[in-house]
């Protein structure tokens, strides 16, 4: 019988108040965000298979523009509502469940005008869709918080 890996980390002690209400707010933001980056997961496997069919470039890109409109009317609503902070969560989320930065997957997509203007438009305000995901360094706390909500701990 194969089993699947359970990881548990020991109980998170703060030294004071403040820490602890940095953790719960990232937990809220993780929270908010994750289930995005599951979606974005699931939609570019599904445009993915989809694309595997498809002979003609013209048609590639007819079909991943209806993609992006179904998805853009489907989610904006939802996806406006996030905060700065769950954006860059989501942003990093995105990198850890799919394997590729936003901005490879912009360029894979949309082409590398597109990528190169999204990338700058994102540097205008801080960010980076270069960004890559670091379980181990940077993000070492949305990693735990992850493999607990993914366990039903959180």
């Amino acid at each position: 019988v194969k089993l699947r890996e359970i990881i548990i980390y020991p109980p998170r002690v703060f030294h004071n108040k403040k820490d602890e209400k940095k953790f719960s707010k990232l937990v809220y933001n993780v929270k908010k965000a994750y289930p995005f980056a599951m979606i974005a997961t699931r939609e570019l496997s599904l445009l993915d298979d989809t694309l595997l069919f498809v002979d003609s470039e013209s048609q590639r890109k007819r079909i991943i523009k209806e993609r992006e409109q179904q998805m853009f009317h489907k989610y904006e609503d939802e996806l406006k509502k996030l905060t700065v902070t769950q954006g860059r969560i989501l942003i990093k989320l995105v990198d850890r469940q799919t394997g590729s930065t936003s901005f490879d997957i912009v360029k894979e997509y949309r082409g590398t005008f597109s990528a190169f203007f999204w990338q700058s438009l994102a540097r205008i305000f801080g960010e980076n869709l270069r960004e890559e995901y670091d379980p181990d360094g940077d993000d070492k706390l949305i990693e735990e918080i992850v493999v607990k909500i993914e366990d039903g701990q959180l």
